[in-house]
């Protein structure tokens, strides 16, 4: 393990634990993992991709509606960076953090803020399901399963049906194939409902 590795695994990833069960360092090192995998086939710097990774969420720590805004301050403001990114490498960073955002209308400035956004997304449908349900578990937990459900289906419908506000920046392999398979359950009202039903349980 580089010095990098070492103060973003030692400093950086643990900070997720404070957060939603969406959005905890698991989730973290599965951006980083795909953001790496992207890297190396558009032919980025890695160690930049990794970074933006690990920041890309932090900003949770101030709020979650402009997060990533707020995630783009933390990495410029970070003491340790400087030691292995130039002012400029890291003002790409912070515009690639900023610009991850899934409701971003705007396309990423960057190939690096596309690489973040593209593994941010992972279309996993039982993934995105049961993070659906658990922030609304978060907001409301004394709602029966019927409003989350609702909730849920909404969410799904303005998110990631077609002409939802969701897009795919690199068209990854593995998101158009999540997509098409979520848009199959999206469909199927009654098959998304048994599936969340389940889900819930587990919650």
């Amino acid at each position: 393990m580089n010095p990098l590795q070492a103060y973003i695994e030692q400093s950086i990833l643990p900070r997720y634990a404070a957060f939603d069960k969406g959005h905890q360092r698991d989730h973290a090192e599965s951006v980083i993992n795909e953001s790496l995998v992207l890297a190396k086939e558009h032919g980025a710097d890695l160690d930049m991709a990794y970074t933006i990774a690990a920041f890309h969420d932090l900003g949770l720590e101030v709020n979650r509606e402009l997060h990533h805004i707020h995630s783009g301050e933390i990495l410029m403001a970070d003491p340790v960076l400087p030691q292995f990114f130039t002012d400029e490498q890291r003002e790409i960073m912070r515009d690639a953090v900023e610009d991850h955002r899934a409701s971003s209308k705007n396309a990423p400035r960057t190939i690096y803020g596309a690489i973040v956004a593209e593994a941010d997304r992972h279309i996993d449908p039982e993934t995105i399901l049961r993070r659906a349900l658990q922030f609304g578990m978060k907001q409301n937990p004394n709602a029966d399963f019927e409003w989350h459900f609702e909730r849920a289906y909404q969410h799904m419908l303005e998110k990631y049906a077609e002409g939802g506000y969701m897009k795919l920046w690199l068209n990854s392999k593995r998101n158009v194939q999540g997509l098409q398979n979520l848009r199959k359950i999206i469909g199927d009202k009654e098959q998304m409902r048994a599936i969340c039903h389940r889900i819930f349980q587990t919650i």
